[in-house]
């Protein structure tokens, strides 16, 4: 017998055979205990102190020079909910929705594209699939900033681009595409496309082809053929691009502020603004504990929804 577990030690004092070694419980325990004390000491000192301290912060006061003051208040979820000192106005409910929003269009553009790219990747001969990969990750060799400076400069008014949309009557003449809507989305899906093409692309890879041959066979069309043979084989990469993509969209602040402009405010940029220029960090530490709350909620939703698909 290689391991007897410890419940079948009657007393602590007994002395158990554990992996060819006769030693006591406790000596276990202690080793276990030293094995796991590096991660948990990271979690603690990496995650949970500063989620316990943004949670004090954010029901404590801002001083009148952006100092804090340790006196518990509501007045930051209050005004998180649109009640400030001029009455209730909806602009920050509009800037976490529209954070939603945008962060929902965004990974449904991503998955959309994702699998094209990922069918596209996984035809390729095994000699330049390799160099395919590269060109998809080529973007991560660069700072996000650089990255979104260059769409500003693809969307300047002088450019191809911008020119075309102008002569299409869909741009006025001599104004450049950004700040705009259509600007955030093309680089927040710039951004998080690999996050999703990756997953998929492996997930594709391991396709039973059989199973689709089976479909086609049955005459089902081909919506029916990705809905039935495709879609239920690559849905766990699938559900590992859409977190990697819901979730951090939801707090981006880069691109909408520098392609978005103040006119397309996320919740990010609140944030940012918040712990930068207005140094109002119980606010700012109320604005995070929020897009916490709504992270931990689009976690634990996909994980639901992973367990019923693999019941199903």
């Amino acid at each position: 017998m290689e391991y007897e577990p410890l419940e079948h030690a009657k007393e602590a004092h007994e002395i158990i055979l554990h992996n060819g070694e006769m030693v006591r419980p406790s000596v276990i325990r202690a080793r276990q205990a030293v094995f796991i004390s590096p991660g948990m000491l990271t979690i603690v000192i990496l995650l949970a102190i500063p989620c316990v301290s943004l949670f004090v912060v954010a029901f404590l006061t801002r001083g009148q020079y952006g100092e804090i003051q340790f006196a518990f208040t509501l007045d930051n979820i209050k005004r998180l909910l649109g009640f400030g000192y001029f009455g209730w106005s909806a602009d920050n409910l509009v800037i976490l929705w529209r954070s939603l929003v945008v962060a929902f269009f965004t990974t449904l553009f991503c998955v959309a594209l994702s699998y094209p790219l990922a069918f596209f990747l996984a035809a390729r001969p095994a000699k330049t699939r390799i160099l395919w990969l590269t060109i998809l990750l080529i973007p991560f060799w660069t700072n996000l900033v650089i990255r979104t400076y260059a769409w500003l400069l693809v969307f300047d008014s002088e450019m191809p681009f911008a020119k075309i949309l102008s002569w299409m009557g869909l741009l006025e003449a001599g104004t450049s595409v950004y700040p705009s809507q259509f600007a955030v989305y093309v680089g927040m899906v710039s951004v998080f496309l690999p996050f999703v093409a990756l997953p998929v692309y492996t997930a594709v890879e391991k396709l039973d082809w059989s199973i689709v041959e089976a479909a086609v066979d049955l005459y089902s069309s081909r919506w029916r053929v990705f809905r039935h043979a495709i879609l239920p084989q690559t849905m766990p990469g699938l559900s590992v691009g859409i977190t990697l993509t819901f979730i951090p969209a939801m707090g981006m602040f880069v691109v909408p502020d520098m392609l978005g402009g103040a006119r397309y405010m996320l919740i990010g940029n609140l944030i940012q603004q918040q712990f930068g220029t207005s140094r109002d960090w119980p606010f700012g530490a109320a604005l995070s504990l929020v897009l916490m709350i709504l992270t931990l909620g689009a976690l634990i939703a996909a994980g639901k929804s992973a367990k019923k698909k693999g019941k199903a």
